[in-house]
C-alpha cells in the first residue's frame, strides 16, 4: 500500500500500489539508463570469470605493454598480463568491495543514529563529540589509520570505508528523527503502548528512509573513488587482487611506454563512479515525486505557443486573472486528485478581492497555483493572466523574473518566512538589487525608505536585526515592506492576520489598505474571517472543496449570499449582539479531494439540498453555484 498526502488538506489516503512503482521510475529515460548502466556493471561483476579471456595474473613477460591486438584487445601490462581479463576481474573487486562498504556503513550509522537522535542526553552528546573528532580528519588519512591496523585485504578495505560512510549516515539519521521525534504520529505510538525498538525501526524509519536511501545510493560511488584511491596508493588491497587502482598505479609508471594503459581504467572508474551519482539523483527524483521537466516539455510547448498566438480575455482594468485554473497531484499507480476545481478570479487594478473558506476549501492552494509556488508534483491547468502575459506558460526563469517585481505573497507566518540567518535588512536589499538594479548604498536607504513606511520604529537601527528579534507584529510589517519593495501589480495575502492578536490585526489591514491605495496594488486576501472581509475588501469569492461557490461585491454578498454554504458561515459568524443561545455550526467537516460527491460538493452538509443536487455536476452560473440560489435568497429576505 501506498500514501498520497493532500497539501490543501493535510490529509492521507491509502492508496493500493507501491509508492514507487518500477514502472513509475522508468518513465524517467536517465533512470532507464541508469538502470541499464548499473545492470550492466552487476552483470560484468558476476560474470567476470566466464567474460574474461585469460587469467588475471597469467604472465608473459615476453609481451608485455604491448598495445591492443587480436590477442590482447586492450594490450597487455608491465608483467604482460591481460588488460581485458584485469579491467573484468577489477569491475568484481570494484563492485564488491563498494556494496560490502556501503552495507557496514548503514548496519553501523544508521541503528546508532536512530537511536541517540530519539533518545538524546548524554548518549547523544558524547557520541556527536567523538563523530566531531572522527570527522575532524580527512577520511582518506582516517583509511589509513584503519589499514594500518587490520592489515590490507578486501574486507579490511572495505570496513575501513564503512567507517568514514557509517559516521556520515549516523550524523543524517539523527538529524532526521530529532524532527521525526517530536510529530504526533510517535506521541500517538508511545500513547498506543508501543515498544522504543518498534517505534524506531517500525514507525520512524520508514518515515527518514528516503533521504538515507539516496545518501546510501551515492555513497557507492564515493566507496569505489575511495577503494580506488587507496589502491592507487599502494595500500587497501592486497597484490594479488585485480582492481582498478592497481592497474592504474602501473599505467602512470608506464605510460610513457604504452600512454594506453591509463585508458582503460580511468574510463571504468569514471563510467562507474558517474552511474551511481546519476542512479542516486534518479532516485531521489522518485523518492521525491518530481516530474522531470522533459515529460512537461510537449504539453508546455504547446501551451507557450497557444498563449503566444492567444490574446488575455481580459480587460485593461483587470491586473490579474485566473481562468480554467485546476491543481491535482498524481501518484504512481495512475490515480490524479484535483484540489481545485476550475477556478477563475480577476483582480483589477487597487482592488482588493478577499477570498474565504473553511481550511481545506483550497483558498491557499489557489493563492500559490496563481503565483507559481505549487510542488513541482502538481499538476496545473488553466491560465493566470498578470496583463498580457499567461503565468502558466512562461518559462522559470521569467517566472522567476516576475516574482517579487510584479506580483508578490504574504505568507501567513512573517518569522518563519524570513531566513533566520539573514538579517530583515539583507532580506528587503536584496529583491531591490536583484529587480531593480539598485546599489548597494541606494538599496539599503529604499531599505530603511520602506521599514519606516510600514510603521518599524527606528528603521536605520532595526534593518540590521535578525527575524527572531522582531515581534510578530513587527515581522509581518517587515514582511509586507519586502513584498512591496519593487512596487508589484499584484499582492497576495495568505492570512497575513491569523498569527496576531486583534490590535495588530487592526494595523496591518489598515497598513495594506493604505499601501495598496498608493501603489494601486491589487491585493488577493486569503483569510477564514468575514468580518476582515466586510471591512477592507471590494468583493469577496467563497471557495468550498476546491471550486468558487458564490462571488461578488462584499455589500451584496454578505448581506443577501445565495449560496447555503456562505449562508452558513455567515450564521456561524460571531457578532456584536447578546448572545442567543449557541452559535449555529456547520455539520460536519470538508471533504479530501478523494470523497468528493460528484453533484454539489456541499449538499452532504447543507440543509437546503435536495435530491436533485447530487444528480450531477453544478456549475457556476451569475456569480453563484447553486441550482436552488434563487429560492435561497427569497428565504433569507423573508
Amino acid at each position: 500500500m501506498s500514501t498520497v498526502t493532500d497539501p490543501a488538506h493535510g490529509a492521507t489516503a491509502v492508496l493500493p500500489a507501491s509508492s514507487l512503482s518500477l514502472a513509475a521510475i522508468l518513465r524517467r529515460p536517465l533512470t532507464a539508463v541508469c538502470v541499464a548502466g548499473t545492470g550492466l556493471l552487476l552483470a560484468v561483476g558476476l560474470l567476470a570469470p566466464l567474460l574474461a579471456p585469460y587469467d588475471p595474473n597469467d604472465t608473459d613477460v615476453l609481451n608485455r605493454l604491448q598495445g591492443p591486438s587480436a590477442l590482447h584487445w586492450l594490450g597487455t601490462d608491465e608483467l604482460g598480463r591481460d588488460t581485458l581479463s584485469r579491467l573484468l576481474y577489477g569491475t568484481t573487486t570494484a563492485v564488491e568491495t563498494s556494496l560490502e562498504a556501503v552495507a557496514l556503513a548503514i548496519l553501523l550509522g544508521v541503528p546508532i543514529g536512530l537511536v541517540i537522535g530519539y533518545f538524546g542526553g548524554w548518549w547523544d552528546r558524547i557520541v556527536m563529540r567523538l563523530t566531531d573528532i572522527a570527522q575532524s580528519i580527512p577520511s582518506l588519512i582516517f583509511a589509513f589509520a584503519v589499514i594500518a591496523i587490520l592489515g590490507r585485504g578486501t574486507l579490511q578495505t572495505a570496513i575501513a570505508v564503512a567507517i568514514v560512510f557509517g559516521i556520515i549516515l549516523l550524523r543524517i539519521a539523527r538529524g532526521l528523527v530529532l524532527r521525526e521525534r517530536e510529530l504526533l504520529y510517535v506521541d500517538a505510538a508511545r500513547v498506543g503502548g508501543l515498544s522504543t525498538l518498534r517505534i524506531l525501526f517500525r514507525e520512524i524509519l520508514p518515515n527518514v528512509a528516503g533521504p538515507l536511501i539516496v545518501e546510501s545510493a551515492l555513497m557507492l560511488g564515493s566507496a569505489i573513488m575511495l577503494v580506488t584511491m587507496l589502491s592507487f596508493l599502494g595500500l587497501g588491497l592486497d597484490a594479488e587482487t585485480p582492481d582498478w587502482g592497481s592497474m592504474l598505479d602501473a599505467a602512470r609508471k608506464y605510460q610513457m611506454v604504452n600512454p594506453f594503459m591509463t585508458l582503460p581504467p580511468g574510463l571504468a572508474i569514471m563510467f562507474a563512479v558517474l552511474l551511481f551519482n546519476f542512479s542516486g539523483d534518479t532516485l531521489r527524483d522518485a523518492l521525491m515525486g518530481r516530474r522531470r521537466s522533459v515529460h512537461r516539455r510537449p504539453r508546455e510547448a504547446g501551451r507557450r505557443r497557444a498563449a503566444a498566438a492567444a490574446k488575455p480575455a481580459v480587460d485593461d482594468a483587470t491586473v490579474l486573472a485566473a481562468t480554467g485554473l485546476s491543481v491535482g497531484y498524481a501518484t504512481d499507480s495512475g490515480l490524479l486528485f484535483d484540489v481545485l476545481s476550475d477556478v477563475a478570479i480577476g483582480l483589477r487594478h487597487g482592488e482588493t478581492v478577499g477570498l474565504v473558506g473553511e481550511s481545506g476549501s483550497g483558498k491557499s492552494t489557489t493563492g500559490m497555483a496563481m503565483i507559481g509556488l505549487l510542488p513541482a508534483i502538481a499538476r496545473r491547468n488553466g491560465q493566470v493572466w498578470l496583463g498580457n502575459r499567461d503565468l502558466m506558460a512562461i518559462s522559470p526563469r521569467e517566472a522567476a523574473r516576475l516574482r517579487g517585481s510584479e506580483i508578490a505573497m504574504v505568507f501567513q507566518d512573517p518569522v518563519g518566512a524570513f531566513s533566520p540567518v539573514h538579517t530583515v535588512g539583507q532580506q528587503i536589499i536584496e529583491p531591490l538589487q536583484t529587480h531593480r538594479g539598485l546599489g548597494r548604498e541606494e538599496a539599503t536607504r529604499r531599505a530603511v525608505e520602506l521599514l519606516d513606511l510600514v510603521g518599524i520604529p527606528d528603521a536605520a537601527k532595526r534593518i540590521n536585526d535578525y527575524p527572531h528579534q522582531f515581534s510578530g507584529g513587527m515581522a509581518q510589517r517587515a514582511m509586507i515592506a519586502m513584498a512591496l519593495s519593487c512596487e508589484p501589480k499584484v499582492l497576495i495575502a495568505d492570512e497575513p492576520t491569523s498569527a496576531l492578536d486583534v490590535t495588530v490585526q487592526a494595523q496591518v489591514l489598515k497598513l495594506l489598505g493604505r499601501l495598496s491605495s498608493e501603489y494601486d496594488t491589487a491585493v488577493l486576501l486569503i483569510t477564514h474571517d468575514l468580518g476582515v472581509v466586510a471591512e477592507t475588501c471590494d468583493r469577496v469569492v467563497v471557495m468550498y472543496a476546491g471550486e468558487i461557490v458564490e462571488e461578488g461585491p462584499v455589500a451584496s454578498v454578505l448581506r443577501r449570499p445565495r449560496h447555503p454554504y456562505t449562508h452558513a458561515l455567515l450564521k456561524a459568524t460571531p457578532r456584536n449582539e447578546a448572545p442567543a443561545g449557541r452559535l449555529p455550526t456547520i455539520p460536519g467537516a470538508v471533504p479530501p479531494p478523494w470523497e468528493w460527491p460528484a453533484g454539489c460538493r456541499f449538499a452532504p452538509r447543507c440543509g437546503f439540498a435536495i435530491e436533485r443536487c447530487a444528480a450531477g455536476k453544478v456549475h457556476l452560473a451569475d456569480g453563484v453555484r447553486c441550482i436552488r440560489a434563487h429560492e435561497l435568497q427569497l428565504a433569507v429576505e423573508r
